[in-house]
């Protein structure tokens, strides 16, 4: 048995046995943190002041990738295509997951149809690319096939420069909306019942519920989902890689697709590098400024 102080508190020996196994634990984590995460974002850093390539060693070229990036017109260009498909993602994914997490809380116990929510994003995401794509085909896609078939015309969901990013953010809200459901559903479980009883007992209908309780009551919740989910649209890759390629033209030329581009097609990675540092300090001012305005780390419920 492990020895006690006077008071009930452990040893010394004991609270050092407890360190060493936690230690224990948490190295495995620590150290892949390390290797995959950690080091490569040191030695990212440093390229991103380098000119290199494959071929060569790095060359120290200080501020030269940052100030061509200030006059680089396909970076620009690729950051406003970025936000354009952060605002369709996030806008209409948070909107759709919040409206099934409230209907999966409200109307059903079903551990079934619960689940069943989720099984899109249990999908590879190239699996998932790849069912839209042929789906939405010009030629012999399903969705064009009923389109002619009430009369209208098809509709070049992958190959139209103004339908590029729009079907691309839909494809992408279809696979992940089930996941951001569940984790907003999470957060209507800490709601109390008793607050919905409460408001019941005051006449409050569902709408007025959910404006004046369920909405305010959840804002650390969506807060963090918001987080979660604008810094993953961000970093769109697979999804574009394997429709559009970034066409038509620049059309859905996102960020990720031009980093890897200049990395992998031009053997620039001192400049691939420089942008990579860019879009890290944008997603965490991003996560900053939301944080911080919505007022994440607040809860109505203490």
């Amino acid at each position: 048995m492990r020895t006690l102080k006077k008071g009930g508190g452990k040893s010394t020996s004991a609270r050092r046995g407890d360190l060493r196994m936690a230690l224990f634990f948490i190295a495995p984590a620590a150290l892949g943190f390390l290797v995959f995460y950690a080091w490569p974002t040191v030695r990212g850093i440093y390229l991103s002041f380098t000119e290199y390539s494959l071929f060569g060693s790095p060359e120290f070229v200080g501020l030269d990738n940052y100030t061509a990036i200030a006059s680089d017109a396909l970076f620009w260009n690729s950051m406003k295509v970025t936000l354009w498909y952060v605002v369709l993602n996030i806008g209409f994914q948070t909107l759709i997951a919040l409206g099934l997490a409230v209907l999966m809380h409200r109307l059903t116990k079903s551990g079934i149809i619960r689940g069943s929510i989720l099984l899109p994003f249990l999908i590879a995401n190239v699996v998932v690319a790849l069912l839209w794509f042929w789906m939405l085909d010009f030629q012999i896609g399903i969705v064009n096939t009923m389109i002619e078939s009430i009369g209208l015309d098809k509709i070049a969901f992958f190959g139209n420069e103004n339908w590029a990013i729009p079907t691309i953010a839909f494809v992408n809200v279809w696979k992940h909306m089930g996941y951001t459901a569940l984790l907003i559903f999470a957060g209507l479980q800490t709601i109390p019942t008793s607050v919905y009883e409460a408001a019941a007992v005051d006449g409050a209908n569902e709408w007025k519920t959910f404006w004046r309780i369920t909405l305010p009551l959840l804002r650390p919740v969506l807060v963090l989902v918001l987080i979660i989910t604008v810094t993953g649209s961000f970093q769109v890759f697979d999804t574009v890689a394997i429709t559009t390629g970034g066409g038509p033209g620049n059309a859905s030329r996102v960020i990720q697709v031009y980093i890897v581009e200049r990395a992998f097609e031009r053997s620039d990675f001192g400049y691939a590098a420089a942008l990579s540092a860019i879009l890290f300090v944008i997603l965490r001012l991003v996560a900053y400024l939301q944080n911080k305005f919505l007022r994440g780390g607040e809860s109505d419920l203490a």
